[in-house]
């Protein structure tokens, strides 16, 4: 179970209209991505990277992504999150070898 943080809960609201991609690692660390519609149409990003015990180690809110879509905003949020966990050169990797 994650241990939200104070950025979460101040961007709570689960009646705008948004997408979640949450991974869990190998290692149980937990990355979550949200992006989301505002009321006025701005694309609005939450990135949250929580350790194994739930406990959180990386939150970080964007209040508006301009010129993005809710799934180019979703991409750059999962490259993010992986970047803050350390997984970016797994990632370099398997590209590498594909």
């Amino acid at each position: 179970m994650q241990v939200r943080g104070d950025i979460y809960w101040s961007r709570s609201d689960p009646t705008l209209h948004h997408r979640t991609d949450e991974k869990t690692l190998s290692d149980c660390s937990y990355l979550e991505v949200r992006v989301r519609l505002s009321r006025t149409g701005a694309t609005q990003m939450f990135i949250g990277v929580y350790a194994p015990s739930g406990k959180s180690v990386y939150e970080e809110a964007f209040d508006s992504r301009p010129n993005e879509s809710m799934t180019r905003a979703m991409a750059w949020g999962v490259t993010k999150a992986r970047h803050v966990i350390g997984e970016e050169s797994v990632d370099r990797e398997a590209k590498r070898l594909l």
